[in-house]
């Protein structure tokens, strides 16, 4: 059934029966029952807490050793599908690579598919701090990034090091650029 089909369905019931549909799937749907919660109640910093909350137990969880970067990432995802707000889901992507160069450097050097998804979330976050035109707010904490993963193998720093040229150049780096005909796609 599509989307369509479903609103087709839901105009023919009247509104107790919806009622009670809405609040039946509230009951039985966690997705459904945070997506309700937030509308009724939009407190974007208390949910925003909660998801970073999420991402940091992704790589240092409560119990044990094991990180979970699926989890992390699936934590940016539904935060994204609340529809919060741009400059929040920025900062909790970001949070994500922070956390993890934090796991990395405490731990010390993990695996090619944990960098990989480190760059990528950090590549995607500068995209879309510069879509909202962001990247001023964060460019603190995307520099002290790049600097704490100066020690880490795997081509990670260098990686990180061309994005953030990409995103934050400056006069020298312009003319570096040219020179070499770099490009960032992919670490």
């Amino acid at each position: 059934m599509g989307l369509t089909d479903l609103k087709k369905e839901l105009k023919k019931l009247d509104k107790d029966k919806l009622i009670d549909l809405v609040a039946d799937l509230y009951k039985k749907n966690k997705s459904a029952k945070e997506f309700f919660d937030f509308y009724v109640n939009p407190n974007e910093k208390e949910l925003f807490e909660k998801y970073k909350a999420k991402v940091f137990e992704a790589f240092f969880p409560k119990r044990g050793y094991t990180y979970k970067l699926k989890d992390g990432k699936q934590a940016i995802s539904d935060f994204k599908k609340l529809g919060t707000s741009p400059n929040l889901l920025a900062d909790l992507m970001l949070f994500y690579v922070e956390t993890g160069v934090k796991f990395t450097n405490y731990y010390g050097d993990i695996n090619d598919a944990f960098y990989s998804s480190l760059a990528a979330t950090f590549a995607d976050s500068l995209r879309l701090m510069r879509k909202e035109n962001l990247l001023d707010t964060f460019e603190g904490r995307v520099e002290k990034v790049v600097d704490d993963t100066s020690g880490i193998g795997w081509g990670f720093h260098d990686y990180l090091v061309h994005v953030w040229i990409d995103f934050y150049p400056t006069d020298d780096d312009d003319d570096d650029a040219e020179d070499s005909g770099s490009s960032t796609n992919s670490i």
